[in-house]
């Protein structure tokens, strides 16, 4: 019992690690003693980041810059990935995007990039490291794939991000999908569906222009609309995914947890 939310050694990539729910889980995972491998499009970011998760929490962090919008971005990611690293413990499919405009001016453009990141990506991103996290399911502990969703595939946005639902219900239909293929090979697949968290997407949402702390940024003020009174915290997120990642969560498979607050739970 007393290893049951362990994730000691473990070997584990976060994609959109640089900031957001993508940071925190990463620290998170830092924390419990996982070697942790980060991406994002922006490769200066990506390894500011890293530097700054190793700060706060120790442990090794490796920045693997890359575009997962693209095939060509999700086949360099896997290439780097297995060039380091014979086995992948734990894959959270994290990098994501938004597009917001009103209804009868939503552009392609929008439409495509959206699907793209959040959902195209994700699944050739899994397919493409399948070999390794069937290394790290038979060299011991079932490897898990966690898919980052949204409330807002659950439940109808509150901005016009026409694209951006619908592309979070895929990830969350595809999560099962892929869970009901590969727990027989001891892959487990699982996805959690956020709500509001302090991040530079919502943070350009709700009028705070992108930044996530300063003059003009009140997350009270958007807590204040969620049930339980507040936005989430990173121990909120890192918490949710250390289950699943560990030997706590080994028999939850298939599932879309929320970690909102209550949000969708009052709706």
């Amino acid at each position: 019992m007393k290893d049951l939310f362990s994730v000691a050694g473990k070997v584990a990539l976060v994609t959109g690690g640089s900031r957001g729910i993508g940071e925190m889980i990463a620290g998170g995972f830092l924390a419990g003693g996982a070697k942790v491998y980060i991406s994002s499009r922006k490769a200066e970011a990506c390894e500011a980041a890293a530097a700054r998760l190793m700060a706060a929490h120790g442990g090794e962090c490796i920045a693997l810059p890359a575009d997962l919008s693209k095939v060509e971005g999700v086949a360099a990611l896997a290439a780097a990935l297995a060039a380091r690293e014979p086995r992948l413990d734990i894959l959270v499919n994290n990098a994501g995007a938004s597009w917001g405009a009103k209804l009868g001016e939503f552009p392609e453009a929008g439409w495509d990039k959206v699907m793209d990141t959040n959902v195209k990506g994700p699944f050739f991103l899994t397919q493409a490291l399948l070999p390794q996290l069937r290394a790290a399911a038979a060299a011991g502990a079932p490897s898990r794939v966690i898919n980052i969703g949204s409330v807002d595939g659950r439940g109808t946005p509150m901005f016009d991000t026409f694209s951006y639902g619908p592309s979070k219900a895929a990830i969350h239909h595809l999560t099962k999908m892929l869970a009901a293929r590969l727990v027989r090979e001891r892959i487990l697949v699982n996805a959690i569906a956020p709500g509001p968290f302090p991040t530079w997407m919502l943070s350009t949402g709700v009028g705070f222009g992108g930044k996530t702390e300063g003059d003009g940024v009140d997350w009270d003020k958007v807590g204040k609309m969620n049930p339980s009174g507040r936005v989430g915290t990173p121990e909120d997120i890192a918490g949710l995914a250390l289950f699943l990642a560990s030997r706590a969560g080994e028999y939850v498979v298939g599932e879309v947890i929320a970690c909102d607050g209550g949000l969708l739970a009052a709706r």
